[in-house]
């Protein structure tokens, strides 16, 4: 993340009122975008997956719980009409999970850099908008209106 793309997201929640700067400058750690706000993004970014799973993981507890939602799509008159859960849709979630690890193991252990970009390993400079961000012609007006919110906040 660029410190403008930091500054520019970041000062979206001064549009809240009353609060919104003081938000803003506890996102910044500071009065400025710096190196420990980008870093403070980068583990938040690290985390939000493991929290995914975590929801993930309590939707499979509570469909343990509670069942599944006749996915056969007939009128329930009885327990033959209905699919268990255990152990159809336990082998079936492991199953995806499995295929998932391995072809997401593939890339994190063997082809690291395949789905990155490369300018991910240029070091970030406060006083310049990075390059790789140029605007195509249907995406302007939103760069405008992006722009313009630091100064009219």
């Amino acid at each position: 993340m660029s410190f403008w793309g930091a500054t520019v997201i970041t000062n979206l929640f001064s549009a809240i009122p009353v609060v919104g700067d003081s938000i803003v400058t506890w996102l910044w750690g500071g009065f400025t975008v710096g190196d420990p706000t980008l870093n403070r993004f980068f583990a938040l970014h690290y985390l939000l997956p493991f929290v995914i799973v975590a929801v993930v993981g309590l939707h499979l507890v509570g469909l343990h719980q509670f069942g599944s939602n006749n996915p056969t799509g007939i009128d329930a008159k009885g327990t033959g009409d209905t699919i268990p859960f255990h152990p159809y849709y336990t082998v079936k979630d492991l199953f995806g999970l499995a295929v998932f690890f391995l072809v997401f193991g593939w890339f994190i252990f063997y082809e690291p850099d395949t789905l990155l970009n490369a300018d991910n390993y240029i070091p970030a400079n406060p006083g310049v908008t990075p390059p790789h961000i140029v605007p195509e012609w249907y995406l302007l007006p939103f760069y405008a209106i992006l722009r313009s919110i630091p100064d009219k906040l």
